[in-house]
């Protein structure tokens, strides 16, 4: 019950800061919603987009799950993930997308190691599969490396994984050549509270913040 407390203590905070006497923001978003950007990011209780941004709400719109995955544009194709970015891209007009991954990311974990079928359903499992081309390449290029640093060549590289999956949508594609909607690849390094982002033209995660300078 302490956890239920300190939400509800945190709601009215929040309750406080946008609808106490500050009410202009909420004024302006109870009509609709105009976030410029999508960021699909991990469900993991650690990474939180909007904490981790600075974001007020209204920013951002928010799609999460298991290790940031973005399935490819197929008739299957799971619909929840699908019809937010769908709703993001075509209805919201969004101008640029953030894929955000992180170190230490579970999900990537268990698609690294052995296959352990999870009880009767596995539908971590079963969603985990979009990003094994990424575990077959990095076994393939990186299996003479330690399990870290295997781990975190996976994290990263299904990052762009997912940012090449976001392009097999046809209505991103259309918005991508037209120069009207932007792709991004964020990584969260948890150890050292730095911020990277993919360079194309590097072909490299390079800083966007570096890690604080510890005395």
């Amino acid at each position: 019950m302490q956890d239920i407390e300190k939400f509800v203590q945190g709601f009215g905070r929040f309750q406080q800061r946008y609808f106490g006497d500050t009410h202009a923001l909420y004024d302006s978003l109870r009509a609709r919603q105009t976030p410029g950007t999508l960021l699909i990011g991990c469900c993991d209780s650690r990474v939180d987009p909007m904490l981790l941004t600075g974001s007020d709400p209204g920013d951002l719109f928010v799609v999460r799950n298991i290790a940031n995955l973005v399935p490819p544009c197929t008739p299957d194709a799971p619909p929840g993930v699908s019809s937010a970015i769908e709703f993001a891209v075509c209805n919201l007009e969004v101008e640029r997308v953030i894929v955000l991954g992180h170190a230490r990311c579970g999900g990537i974990r268990a698609l690294m190691g052995p296959r352990q079928p999870q009880g009767e359903t596995d539908f971590v499992g079963r969603w985990m599969k979009i990003a094994e081309p990424v575990a077959r390449q990095v076994r393939g290029t990186l299996g003479h490396r330690g399990l870290d640093e295997q781990h975190k060549a996976c994290e990263m590289a299904s990052i762009l994984h997912s940012l090449d999956n976001l392009l097999t949508y046809p209505w991103i594609k259309r918005r991508v050549d037209e120069g009207k909607l932007k792709l991004h690849g964020w990584y969260f390094d948890i150890e050292s509270g730095a911020l990277m982002a993919y360079s194309a033209r590097r072909q490299q995660f390079l800083p966007l913040v570096c890690p604080l300078t510890r005395p």
